[in-house]
């Protein structure tokens, strides 16, 4: 079974994609913070990690910049309100490996 981490700091978005990924027969964990997120990450075997930028302590892109130093290559997708081209390639550029805007 395929494993994800969930990194928001929105409930309801957490709620949604944690019972839709379960629901795709995934393995799922979640943290609210960039702080819980990084240690999960580096403590974890996640096949992906679902990031949104805006998250209270540290933010996305400090987790995506950690994650990368540590050479951490599990594939991140970022979410995020922030949908503009620069925002996109500027998330690409930091190391993710895709972008989804919110709302999903």
């Amino acid at each position: 079974m395929k494993k994800v981490l969930v990194v928001d700091d929105e409930p309801a978005i957490v709620t949604l994609l944690e019972y839709n990924l379960k629901q795709a027969n995934f393995e799922v964990e979640s943290a609210t913070n960039g702080v819980d997120a990084l240690s999960m990450a580096e403590n974890g075997m996640f096949d992906i990690v679902l990031l949104d930028l805006m998250l209270p302590e540290m933010s996305g892109e400090q987790v995506l910049k950690q994650l990368r130093m540590d050479r951490n290559d599990t594939p991140v997708i970022l979410l995020t309100a922030k949908d503009t081209e620069f925002d996109k390639v500027f998330g690409l550029e930091m190391g993710a490996d895709d972008y989804i805007p919110k709302p999903i």
